[in-house]
């Protein structure tokens, strides 16, 4: 007896092949930082990229916090140094 007709297409005997990238799903939570915070999320594009694409991404971000680091080692600019007050003991 034949099978009957349907609309859904047949499954094919073999995997397609690999499945293309996929998010791995890892929560960045925000630092406070405005400057880190974009670093982290640019870990986001590495989703969307085959493995061997990660890595110019992770150079980036560790690049980029690298220099906040630093940045951060550095210190705030010294203050300017206030001008000597004049003297007004002055005495006749």
């Amino acid at each position: 007896m034949p099978e009957p007709e349907t609309d859904a297409p047949p499954e094919p005997a073999e995997p397609a092949g690999p499945a293309g990238p996929a998010p791995l799903g890892v929560v960045r939570a925000p630092t406070g930082d405005p400057g880190v915070d974009a670093l982290l999320e640019r870990l986001a594009d590495a989703d969307h990229l085959s493995a061997d694409g990660h890595g110019e991404v992770y150079e980036d971000v560790h690049r980029g916090l690298r220099e906040t680091l630093s940045a951060l080692d550095a210190g705030p600019a010294p203050a300017p140094v206030p001008a000597p007050m004049p003297s007004y003991n002055h005495r006749s």
